[in-house]
């Protein structure tokens, strides 16, 4: 991971401002808009996983101004007193929220966040490819039933996130991804490692580029990344294209939120940097250029039709039903499902 400290003292100026951030969440291009309006810079640096993040943050990483995390990470970001509380005042395009995203569960009152995209946890699959297995795209199944996995041997990427992959297996299973018995995280357990021995690899971004020149044929990520894929895999001239679905037993869906971290040295520039991606326009490249959903209202009228009416990125009432949001569990399921998970990577 970059080092703040030895990067700073290369910046000459105080004018930096420091994202810690999802991979490919923030186009360049809308970053260079940025720079040039307050001529300041951006440094970026990357993760993949919020308990990465998080575990990151806890080991001693300091020096960022903004984070990017999703609503169960926020609220284990509050309750550790990491960070600043959001002037509301310095954001005049605050109002540009769609009210269904203010007030989430996570952070009553928007004290500490501020909505920036949404994404479901799904599937993307090589469309050509499962049609000629005649296989389903629209079922958990795909990933973790032997009868499928037979014929898709190596071809099978899912997520290295314990919360996510756990959440998937959870909801195969009929279970909320906020159930409290260990009985059914144990079934969640075994299912897992049923299906393991039929996957490539675990993977939190190389199936992106995976997927999109045809190595892999099925991968469990995040919508906005399936995005990616596909649009790589047309613009390159593939002879297939790249689909994605949400289950119909159910999915995660994740509000991802600006948040100010307490080490941060600029929250005035991460102020100014959180209102301008909250003017209509800019919002908008978060689901014109990365493919993710959107919480601002005053995005809609920029973003492509083609985006704003696929189900995957902007679910549907109906699909919104059987969504559900990660959050917190207390010490005792954290230690159960650290416990769960490390079985999964070792054996």
């Amino acid at each position: 991971m970059l080092l703040l400290s030895i990067v700073a003292g290369f910046a000459g100026a105080d004018d930096v401002l420091y994202l810690y951030n999802w991979n490919n969440y923030i186009s360049d291009a809308t970053l260079q808009r940025f720079e040039a309006s307050c001529r300041c810079r951006v440094r970026q640096d990357y993760y993949s996983d919020n308990e990465e993040m998080l575990a990151k943050l806890e080991a001693g990483a300091t020096g960022y101004d903004i984070l990017v995390p999703t609503g169960n990470a926020v609220e284990s970001l509050i309750r550790r007193a990491a960070l600043r509380p959001v002037d509301h005042s310095r954001l005049p395009n605050m109002g540009n929220i769609d009210p269904t995203f203010r007030d989430p569960w996570f952070d009553p009152g928007n004290r500490y966040s501020i909505p920036y995209a949404t994404s479901v946890t799904l599937i993307g699959y090589n469309v050509e490819k499962m049609r000629q297995l005649g296989l389903p795209t629209d079922s958990w199944a795909l990933i973790f039933e032997p009868k499928y996995l037979a014929r898709l041997r190596g071809k099978v990427t899912v997520l290295n996130s314990q919360r996510e992959l756990l959440a998937a297996a959870m909801k195969y299973l009929g279970h909320s991804v906020h159930d409290h018995d260990p009985a059914h995280w144990e079934a969640a357990k075994q299912l897992i490692l049923r299906a393991k021995p039929y996957w490539a690899t675990f993977s939190n971004s190389t199936y992106i580029k995976d997927l999109a020149i045809g190595n892999i044929w099925v991968a469990h990520g995040y919508s906005n990344d399936m995005y990616r894929a596909s649009e790589d895999a047309r613009a390159a001239g593939r002879p297939f294209h790249i689909g994605f679905t949400t289950p119909r037993e159910g999915a995660v869906l994740a509000l991802d939120s600006f948040v100010l971290h307490k080490s941060g040295r600029r929250p005035d520039l991460a102020l100014r940097f959180i209102d301008f991606m909250l003017e209509g326009r800019n919002a908008a490249d978060a689901s014109n250029l990365i493919g993710a959903g959107n919480p601002n209202a005053a995005a809609r009228r920029y973003i492509r039709p083609e985006i704003a009416g696929n189900p995957a990125i902007f679910p549907p009432a109906g699909d919104l039903e059987r969504l559900e949001m990660l959050r917190d569990f207390d010490p005792k399921m954290r230690r159960l499902l650290s416990r769960v998970w490390t079985e999964v990577k070792v054996r």
